[in-house]
């Protein structure tokens, strides 16, 4: 047998009506973290990769993992508001 109460809570809610001014910080956190977390994943993977598998030497790996760095940090900043 269905139950009345299910029926009832269905019709009381009215969209829009919740606060989610935690959710939407939580997504902004989640997003700062994953584009800088990306960039500095990248950093690394490309001082290692110059380092080890090019053979060029730990200075050739940390100018490139520095230039690539301060590239994605041009790009990914926030962009001012109009």
């Amino acid at each position: 047998m269905a139950d009345q109460h299910a029926d009832h809570a269905e019709h009381a809610y009215v969209h829009g009506s919740m606060e989610i001014s935690e959710q939407v910080s939580t997504w902004e956190l989640f997003k700062f973290l994953a584009k800088w977390g990306s960039l500095l994943t990248a950093a690394i993977l490309v001082l290692l990769t110059v380092w080890f598998a090019v053979g060029a030497g730990f200075l050739a790996g940390a100018i490139s993992g520095v230039v690539v760095f301060v590239a994605g940090f041009f790009a990914l900043r926030s962009k001012p508001a109009h």
